[in-house]
């Protein structure tokens, strides 16, 4: 089994300084001959990428450029007075306007990518996804571990020693007067009916004996 390739080292792009004159230059050109250099553009930014899709883009814009410059050529006379004048304008600057943007954007994306890619092979840092950059992290760059979350132990301590708790005092229940005392008050009423039975007595036969 064949194992994975690794990533091809990416160039250090060109300073920024001569990626803005170049951008300038190939501008001028396409602006200066009145879209008849569209094209140089085109070839340009599909030299740079190396994109199936710019190459395309490429082939498009250098049929946009016939097509326009023949219709301009069936015109009679130096005006354009036709439809098929007017529309061949149309398409020239047009293709032209829309070059112009495309090739500005792609471009300074594509080196935007390239100096990221770059920097991330140098210092060792992981470079963002690009759909023009590819390939593996540089040897002996590893992704940082991160390790599983810990969760701690329940807190298991054991209670403190300490008094026992205190129960409240169980009331003692009321007390019955004893039945000796209920005796010696019933013997005192009998011991005082008697004597007034007696006293009552005597006063009446001392009552009768007057008499």
């Amino acid at each position: 089994m064949q194992g994975q390739g690794h990533a091809q080292p990416v160039q250090r792009p060109p300073h920024e300084a001569v990626l803005v004159l170049l951008r300038v230059v190939f501008v001028a050109l396409g602006v200066f001959s009145l879209g008849l250099l569209t094209w140089v553009m085109m070839l340009r930014l599909a030299a740079v990428t190396r994109r199936s899709v710019d190459w395309g883009l490429l082939v498009a814009v250098a049929a946009s450029d016939v097509l326009s410059f023949v219709l301009l050529g069936n015109e009679p006379g130096d005006d354009v007075n036709t439809t098929g004048g007017y529309l061949g304008i149309t398409l020239l600057f047009g293709t032209l306007l829309a070059t112009i943007v495309y090739y500005l954007v792609a471009e300074v994306r594509h080196f935007q990518r390239q100096r990221a890619a770059y920097a991330a092979q140098t210092y060792g840092y992981a470079p963002p996804a690009s759909p023009y950059v590819t390939g593996t992290a540089p040897l002996g760059v590893q992704p940082p571990h991160t390790p599983p979350p810990h969760t701690p132990p329940p807190n298991t301590v054991p209670p403190m020693p300490g008094p026992p708790l205190s129960q409240p005092p169980i009331p003692a229940p009321p007390q019955r007067p004893a039945p000796v005392r209920i005796e010696q008050v019933r013997a005192e009423l009998d011991e005082l009916s008697d004597y007034l039975r007696k006293h009552d007595g005597h006063h009446e036969g001392n009552r009768e004996g007057g008499r």
